[in-house]
């Protein structure tokens, strides 16, 4: 499914997106040294093991990311005008090394755009959920969107 118009939206339409991944230690890496990021319980794997997790946490900025980019394919691709921002953004689980992601939308809110004619504003709440069905990151995400006619 690609994404979809303003238009063809209605608050509650829920999607289970097929795409899943698996966070590898590769990701987290590049993704912690491309950002600047030189938290160690995202690098150091000796720091990792003498905190209370006892391994290497996934860089929280990957998560959010990986749940946007997993969402993108049934939701904005080729209708996106641009994203307007993301609110109410929770981690209320770790992601370690090795788990298996997956994400999940709903319409929670439909307006009109008062600047562009035909187009409108999406939102959407994100959650991304590991292997073992646990929520390890959400949001609500603003979207504005083309209409059908433009």
């Amino acid at each position: 499914m690609a994404g979809r118009f303003y238009d063809q939206w209605a608050i509650g339409d829920r999607i289970s997106h097929e795409i899943r991944r698996t966070v590898t230690e590769t990701d987290n890496l590049l993704f912690s040294v491309m950002t600047h990021n030189p938290q160690p319980l995202h690098i150091d794997v000796e720091a990792a093991k003498a905190s209370e997790f006892g391994q290497i946490l996934v860089n929280g900025t990957f998560t959010f990311a990986l749940m946007i980019g997993l969402s993108v394919g049934d939701t904005t691709l080729g209708t996106l005008i641009a994203n307007l921002g993301y609110d109410r953004l929770v981690m209320p689980k770790p992601v370690f090394l090795g788990d298996t992601l997956r994400a999940q939308s709903e319409v929670t809110d439909l307006k009109p755009s008062k600047s562009r004619p035909g187009a409108g504003i999406v939102t959407f709440s994100h959650i991304l959920l590991n292997q073992r069905d646990e929520i390890v990151c959400q949001c609500l995400r603003m979207t504005l969107i083309q209409g059908s006619g433009a």
